[in-house]
């Protein structure tokens, strides 16, 4: 067997770490499937089992985001990663840019006005902040008057949250009146 013509699955899985590995940015299944003679739809399905192992203990894992796919490593090894590399500590993030990327991501694309609505209160400054982060960005305009920008996450977020996809987000639960913070239940203070 040739590494130009790979049979067993296990080489597939070891040439597209290989190639993902060396890889300077995101790439499309499209690109892999093109350079291993597969189809996109094999190529995703050995992008997942190598998902798979990674997910067991193992320093890596696979990202996706936009339709693209990169290595990164595991989430729960960033501390000894940053040490190891002499990086600060990942700047924690105002309660404001939390509650902005919270927004943004489960909304996305939205409008900074949309974003204004939601929290009640002016977001340029959080915006601009999250842009400069590499968090978020913009993503196109809106067909609306003004057209104005429109913003979603990047793969940077992906790797802050540790998530491997948008997909991965917890689920968006809205509260019911009996969860809603009242004055009665101590919640809410004068």
């Amino acid at each position: 067997m040739s590494e130009n013509n790979p049979t067993d699955p296990q080489t597939y899985l070891g040439i597209l770490e290989a190639l993902l590995f060396v890889a300077p940015e995101p790439v499309h299944p499209q690109q892999l499937a093109e350079v291993l003679s597969l189809s996109v739809t094999d190529v995703e399905t050995y992008l997942r089992a190598l998902d798979e192992e990674y997910q067991n203990g193992r320093g890596l894992r696979i990202q996706w985001h936009a339709g693209r796919v990169q290595l990164t490593t595991a989430p729960q090894f960033s501390e000894t990663i940053e040490r190891f590399l002499g990086l600060e500590a990942t700047a924690r993030l105002s309660r404001a840019a939390l509650e902005t990327l919270a927004i943004i991501a489960y909304r996305q694309p939205v409008t900074r006005p949309a974003i204004d609505a939601v929290r009640g209160v002016n977001s340029d400054g959080v915006v601009k902040s999250l842009l400069g982060k590499g968090l978020i960005q913009e993503v196109g305009r809106a067909d609306s008057p003004g057209r104005p920008i429109l913003y979603g996450t990047t793969g940077e977020f992906l790797q802050y949250f540790g998530l491997g996809s948008i997909q991965d987000l917890p689920p968006y639960d809205v509260p019911s009146e009996d969860e809603l913070p009242t004055a009665e239940n101590g919640i809410l203070k004068d």
